[in-house]
């Protein structure tokens, strides 16, 4: 889980109004006034709302009204934003993956309480606050010290046992005060009560949203497929069809006997063309005119000058040149012979025109063949979008590979849709939901916010003990062995409250996070202290005791700077430790005020790290954290 942006409107501690970026790492929050910005405690107001108007506190002074909101990435890395009217009402709505619009969820408190800690991965509110919020008023130094339990329960030898030790004056109550106390006594036993009652339900809630979570996941696993159906259908439908294409119902068989329509209109063409070159060679290349030829003009000839000379000769010398004119036959059988062989090859040359005329239509009829048979298939190239013919058959066999791929998908759908365990989620979901509803009405009518039981037994402790001090007398004060007063009463130790709580997280037992968190810790505590301590360890409460110089130190007694540094040690031991697991932005107020500024270096290298783990945002206005950070942000 990561904080993506924060946006204000008369917040106070922030700019008056604006909307802040925020990316991975350790960044560096840097309030507009020397005010510190309180975004530990916005984060809690908005992301576990009571619904009782408390978050108004927040609204800069002088503003009649304010607005906040959060957007963050839930663990299920689905973006998430709260946004609340400061006093009023809120709303969470989810990034809607698709279409990148928001989508409403709820502005119910208590329902938006719950879907975050169900679905987005919030933690309870107090391991929210107690782990992954670092405030000054929640350091050991901060907090009133402690009564002395320990001590109120010995007995002093030199005094009557009938008397319990009294650590300071200071913690006596007057005698005017007991009622009081005891009224605040029996409030807070109701309260324990209230808040025994409330956690149980909180409890049973936290199960039930867990078991509707499961459910949930378990129907969402089919949502893909069904998307995937859903898209393997729409592409079946729009696939192309010859009926669709307007195409012949034969379109594939013709596209198989194509090559042999190429190979037989080839073959058809190539004979016509032998036909032709075999006509070719059979007619004269050109028919001479007849009077051109020398031949038929000397034949001609011949027999006239025959004829002349046996009339001239036959009737005017001697009859017997009369016998000359036969020679005219020879003479003008081979003239007439050349002019037949002329009108032979007029006859041959007309005879080729004939024929090329033929060849013509056989050429025609080859190819209007040959296009009869090709049309269908180039209006399939040009409706199918494709260049050559090969990728035909592909496209229109896409249509029953789709059909295929429907087919497997619904199988799929339907084995899904018949495990057991999706039946058993289908048939629960309704029933969990309602459960949900009828905690979260009781929840909502018990109030939504209340204090931890364990802080309401250890203010009951304390007031118990504060009226049995303040009606014990007060026995004779103790002197140190030097003759000085008595030492002041040691600090709370803070390690039981966050060792339950990181037991929490770990889902594990306190003892099980002592061995966790040892190691690391030492680390971190002899780093911030110079090595003034060699060791921690922790009782099977939880509480504990710091190893310097051969001494065993209850932590509460240490000075309280240590003590506080022993703190921030823990803490980000915690959170580092945590962060393995599962990643929350870690958020720290300026705490580190009375800490020496030659440490100041190492915590923002520490936090730095820490960075790499995890979001940290730190709240500060000291300029050398924001030079060790990976970037600075001006609220």
């Amino acid at each position: 889980m990561q904080f993506a942006e924060v946006a204000v409107q008369n917040v106070r501690g922030f700019s008056p109004a604006g909307r802040f970026a925020l990316k991975a790492g350790y960044l560096v929050l840097k309030p507009p006034t020397a005010e510190m910005s309180p975004l530990a405690g916005l984060a809690l107001a908005l992301l576990f709302a009571d619904g009782r108007g408390g978050d108004a506190s927040f609204v800069a002074p002088g503003a009649k009204s304010g607005k906040a909101a959060l957007t963050l990435v839930g663990v299920d890395g689905v973006t998430y934003r709260v946004l609340r009217e400061l006093g009023g009402s809120g709303t969470l709505h989810r990034m809607n993956p698709t279409t990148q619009q928001p989508e409403l969820v709820s502005s119910d408190a208590s329902e938006i309480n719950q879907f975050l800690r169900g679905q987005v991965g919030l933690p309870p509110r107090t391991t929210f606050e107690q782990v992954y919020c670092l405030q000054p008023n929640q350091l050991p130094s901060r907090r009133p010290r402690k009564p002395a339990a320990a001590a109120a329960a010995k007995v002093d030898p030199k005094t009557s046992g009938r008397f319990p030790s009294l650590a300071s004056a200071s913690a006596v109550l007057p005698a005017e005060d007991i009622p009081a106390a005891e009224a605040k006594l029996r409030a807070l036993e109701q309260e324990l009560a209230a808040s025994v009652e409330v956690d149980g339900l909180q409890f049973k809630a936290d199960g039930v949203a867990s078991q509707i979570f499961d459910a949930e996941q378990k129907l969402k696993g089919t949502e893909g497929l069904k998307v995937a159906i859903a898209e393997a259908e729409a592409a079946w439908r729009a696939a192309p069809t010859p009926e669709s294409l307007g195409l012949p119902q034969d379109i594939i068989n013709r596209l198989k006997r194509h090559p042999k329509v190429i190979a037989r209109r080839d073959e058809a063409l190539a004979r016509l063309q032998a036909d032709r070159e075999a006509e070719v060679d059979a007619r004269p290349a050109s028919v001479a005119p007849l009077t051109q030829s020398a031949g038929f003009w000397a034949g001609l000839g011949a027999g006239v000058l025959f004829l002349a000379l046996a009339v001239g000769l036959g009737f005017g010398v001697d009859r017997t040149f009369r016998y000359l004119a036969l020679l005219d036959i020879p003479a003008f059988g081979v003239a007439a012979f050349l002019a037949l062989r002329y009108v032979d090859d007029l006859q041959k040359a007309s005879r080729h025109g004939s024929k090329e005329s033929r060849f013509d239509i056989r050429e025609k009829k080859i190819l209007e063949e040959y296009e009869a048979e090709a049309a269908p298939l180039r209006m399939a190239q040009k409706a199918l979008e494709v260049e050559e013919m090969d990728a035909i058959a592909p496209a229109l066999e896409r249509k029953e590979l789709l059909a295929a791929r429907v087919a497997e998908l619904r199988d799929q759908l339907h084995t899904l849709e018949s495990d057991p365990d999706y039946i058993a989620a289908s048939t629960q979901l309704q029933a969990l939901k309602a459960e949900a509803e009828a905690l979260n009405a009781e929840l909502s009518q018990k109030g939504t916010y209340v204090r931890d039981v364990r802080e309401v037994e250890r203010e009951i402790g304390r007031v118990k003990e504060s009226i049995a001090l303040a009606k014990a007398p007060p026995p004779p004060a103790a002197a140190a062995p030097d003759g000085s007063a008595a030492p002041a009463e040691p600090l709370e130790d803070p390690s039981p409250a966050l060792l339950s709580q990181a037991a929490d997280v770990f889902t594990t037992d306190v003892m099980s996070v002592q061995g966790l968190l040892k190691e690391r810790c030492v680390q971190y505590l002899t780093a911030l202290t110079d090595r003034r301590y060699q060791g921690i360890e922790w009782d099977r409460e939880g509480r504990a005791f710091a190893l310097a110089a051969g001494r065993r130190v209850p932590v509460g007694e240490l000075p309280v700077k240590d003590l506080d540094l022993y703190y921030l040690a823990l803490r980000m031991t915690v959170v580092e430790k945590a962060s393995a697991r599962v990643k929350r932005p870690f958020l720290l107020e300026d705490v580190f005020t009375g800490v020496e500024e030659v440490k100041l270096p190492l915590i923002a290298r520490m936090l730095k790290h820490l960075g790499t783990l995890t979001q940290v945002l730190h709240v500060t206005s000291h300029p050398g954290f924001a030079q060790m950070s990976d970037g600075p942000v001006n609220v």
